[in-house]
């Protein structure tokens, strides 16, 4: 999560009735507890961990279990979900979840329809999170000619905006993969304009992601107030760290909102980490 600076995420990984299917699409299910979790997450030198694909709200008691446990290690606990969640889960979730990412995949109904869910529910989630105090950051894959226009962009951080300008918004690239080859890349150029569209509504940390160094500024984090670099990034990997260790900007003093440990601790890796094999 790039609004905070805990890089060195240890996830469980569901995989989906459809992956199961399909013997290229993921490994084999495999028989785990969750002390098991905990010690490899450990083992890893991981300080987070998160429960993601497939939907994690599906499978939330399992998670719960996992989650006391890693919160008895000092592990920080998330979710990586697509914000359908109801206000019973979210109470039930919030002693033992800390962090929470949302996809907002469009702001346009008919577009959820099409992916077989609704908006509404995804903005009430969302409102919902900030409201009892779950760190709170939402992605938005950007498709051209789905979600791309000037127009569902504005809306969509406008919306984000109301809610709070703190909630860090990062625009991502589409690319052709597996299955799905159509329709083209996004370019670097629409992540910057779905930025700057961002900027304009007023929301203060504004990322554009997965195309390293080809964003400008966009994978850092500046002070709001005074401009200062606080966080250098390129993809994956933490070029500078300058916040001070109560998580303040070192220029102005302004409070920057996240989840900040008293100084940076190194990552375990710059690009994605694909974990050794887990040992009995």
């Amino acid at each position: 999560m790039l609004g905070c600076d805990l890089h060195c995420a240890y996830c469980q990984n569901w995989v989906t009735s459809q992956a199961l299917r399909d013997p290229d699409a993921a490994a084999g299910p495999m028989r785990v507890t969750p002390t098991e979790l905990v010690l490899d997450a450990l083992r890893q030198r991981s300080r987070v961990i998160v429960s993601t694909y497939n939907e994690p709200l599906i499978t939330s008691e399992w998670a719960m279990t996992v989650f006391k446990e890693a919160r008895a290690t000092g592990l920080v606990t998330g979710f990586v979900s697509n914000g359908n969640g109801t206000p019973q889960v979210l109470e039930y979730l919030r002693p033992w979840v800390e962090l929470y990412k949302v996809d907002l995949k469009s702001f346009d109904d008919r577009h959820y329809r099409q992916l077989g869910g609704r908006l509404q529910p995804i903005l009430d989630t969302i409102r919902r999170l900030h409201e009892i105090g779950f760190w709170l950051e939402i992605v938005t894959l950007v498709i051209p000619g789905f979600n791309d226009s000037d127009d569902e962009l504005t809306r969509l951080a406008e919306f984000l905006a109301g809610v709070s300008l703190d909630i860090p918004w990062h625009v991502t690239a589409f690319h052709k993969d597996y299955k799905m080859t159509d329709p083209e890349n996004t370019s670097a150029e629409t992540l910057i304009r779905a930025a700057e569209i961002g900027k304009k509504a007023g929301l203060r940390y504004v990322y554009a992601g997965n195309l390293p160094g080809r964003v400008g500024d966009l994978e850092n984090t500046r002070c709001p107030n005074c401009k200062t670099l606080l966080i250098e990034r390129f993809g994956y990997l933490i070029l500078g760290y300058h916040l001070t260790p109560n998580g303040c900007c070192p220029s102005c003093g302004s409070s920057i909102p996240g989840k900040w440990a008293p100084a940076f601790q190194g990552q375990i890796t710059s690009h994605p980490f694909v974990p050794r094999t887990r040992t009995h």
